[in-house]
């Protein structure tokens, strides 16, 4: 008889919570094909159905997930509904900076934001939070700033689209962090309050410029409608995964998204100059001291008090 212990609730917690996170940031990190294949729909129109397509999809998650009594209780609240719609601001410019760069050829710069986005976290702890940092953090954020530096100097282009991703998104996630909130009750009520003016908006545009949806070509209708359940979709994969994974298992899958950003980005045929190859590798090593640092603060925080 095999003496290997059958998988306990706790395994198979931590399984299920892997594979949601692999897919979760997966289908963020293959985003690009799907902006790719709407064409030539411009960014605005994208992230109005983006916007739009949420509502109804984040009600059937809710539906499914039972989570209703926590998205009412959240909508009681006026400074709940006034610092979510502060965070829909934010990333509704962030999702339109993101579609604008894969549409204008810029999914490396995409893909380096996303790098960068933990050491802004980091930066957001020193300056926001007054934490202090430690050695190896401190290299890190030098290293960063080093490559960012390299690009901008040597390419002759300052990456903005890396650093308003990596800024908004940052800004997003400390707003997030503060609201005693749900991923997808938060999210729900995020595109809610945006919808009206998506709405407006798309209306206006049909009348000004003309929409690409309703305009007879059926397979594009359906992308433009699927961008409810490929904006909602991952982030409730992530939901999951967050509730039965670590800190540092979840910080180490976050690569995954940037890093298929960072494929495509070279499989689109994208500039990669000797600079950008600087700049990366710098960026990489400081996410490797991260990591390794993150790693020794969770065995330390672990380790049994003596």
């Amino acid at each position: 008889m095999s003496s290997t212990p059958p998988n306990t609730p706790h395994d198979s917690a931590v399984r299920l919570g892997l594979i949601c996170g692999v897919f979760a940031y997966g289908l963020w990190g293959l985003l690009p094909v799907y902006l790719k294949a709407l064409g030539d729909v411009t960014p605005m129109e994208i992230v109005g159905h983006r916007i739009l397509w949420s509502v109804p999809f984040g009600a059937l998650i809710l539906t499914f997930r039972k989570q209703w009594g926590e998205t009412f209780k959240a909508f009681a609240s006026p400074r709940m509904v006034l610092l979510l719609g502060f965070s829909a601001a934010v990333i509704g410019g962030n999702w339109l900076v993101y579609v604008w760069a894969v549409a204008n050829d810029c999914v490396l710069q995409a893909s380096l934001g996303y790098y960068i986005n933990p050491l802004m976290f980091v930066a957001a702890g020193v300056f926001v939070l007054k934490e202090k940092l430690n050695r190896l953090q401190m290299a890190a954020v030098a290293m960063a700033s080093f490559g960012v530096a390299i690009l901008t100097f040597g390419a002759g282009v300052f990456p903005w689209v890396s650093m308003i991703l990596a800024f908004s998104f940052t800004a997003y996630g400390y707003v997030r962090k503060m609201l005693n909130v749900g991923a997808m009750p938060g999210l729900f009520i995020e595109t809610a309050v945006l919808s009206p003016f998506a709405l407006i908006f798309l209306i206006w545009f049909a009348g000004s410029h003309g929409l690409a949806f309703g305009q007879g070509d059926l397979k594009l209708d359906l992308l433009l409608i699927a961008a409810g359940p490929v904006t909602v979709l991952p982030l409730m994969l992530f939901a999951l995964a967050a509730r039965r994974l670590r800190f540092t298992t979840l910080g180490f899958l976050q690569y995954i998204g940037p890093t298929g950003q960072f494929l495509l980005g070279l499989y689109y045929g994208e500039p990669f100059t000797l600079y950008h190859a600087v700049c990366f590798g710098l960026i990489w090593s400081a996410l490797a001291v991260l990591s390794i640092d993150a790693v020794r603060q969770n065995r330390k925080a672990r380790a049994p008090a003596v």
